[in-house]
């Protein structure tokens, strides 16, 4: 289960990167091409979310729900600045989200992944999770280690153990 203590965002199109990042973090992150302008806006509104956005012009909108711009090109300095302004644990809830879809994963096991997984997979791995929304399934593997490495390359920690990640594509 994701901490209800993480802001809930929605970020605008440019920023898929670090949507994706933020989500492998745990938090929920709304992203799509539908998401710049009053698109954004409003489903900030609606769902009464922060809005991350490059747009200088959204950032100062009078009438805007809670904003953040960031300012960084790339995807490390726009994921350290969200993790510092809404002071996130990096590894609180690690891989507890679907990367493609937003949803919460659920533990399944072993045996109603089998036909889905590679023989190898199912033969190593004890820990499945699955994405109720779009079926996505995830397990441990060696992008773990990358993702911690990275992490750390970023400047947010070491981590604790992080339990199941996406299978590598």
């Amino acid at each position: 289960m994701t901490s209800s203590t993480h802001p809930r965002f929605v970020a605008d199109k440019t920023l898929g990167r670090l949507a994706r990042w933020l989500r492998i973090l745990g938090c929920d992150v709304l992203y799509g091409s539908n998401f710049s302008g009053n698109g954004l806006l409003a489903a900030a509104r609606r769902e009464g979310r922060v809005v991350l956005t490059r747009d200088r012009r959204l950032a100062k909108e009078r009438e805007a729900p809670a904003v953040l711009r960031i300012d960084g090109d790339g995807f490390r300095a726009q994921l350290r600045q969200v993790v510092e302004a809404f002071a996130i644990d990096p590894w609180a809830d690690l891989f507890q989200r679907c990367v493609e879809c937003n949803a919460e994963l659920h533990a399944v096991a072993r045996e109603e992944v089998a036909g889905r997984v590679p023989e190898f997979v199912l033969a190593t791995q004890q820990s499945f999770r699955l994405c109720p929304r779009c079926g996505h399934l995830y397990w441990e593997a060696t992008h773990v280690e990358r993702v911690r490495r990275e992490l750390a390359a970023m400047g947010l920690g070491v981590g604790r153990d992080a339990g199941p990640v996406e299978a590598p594509r």
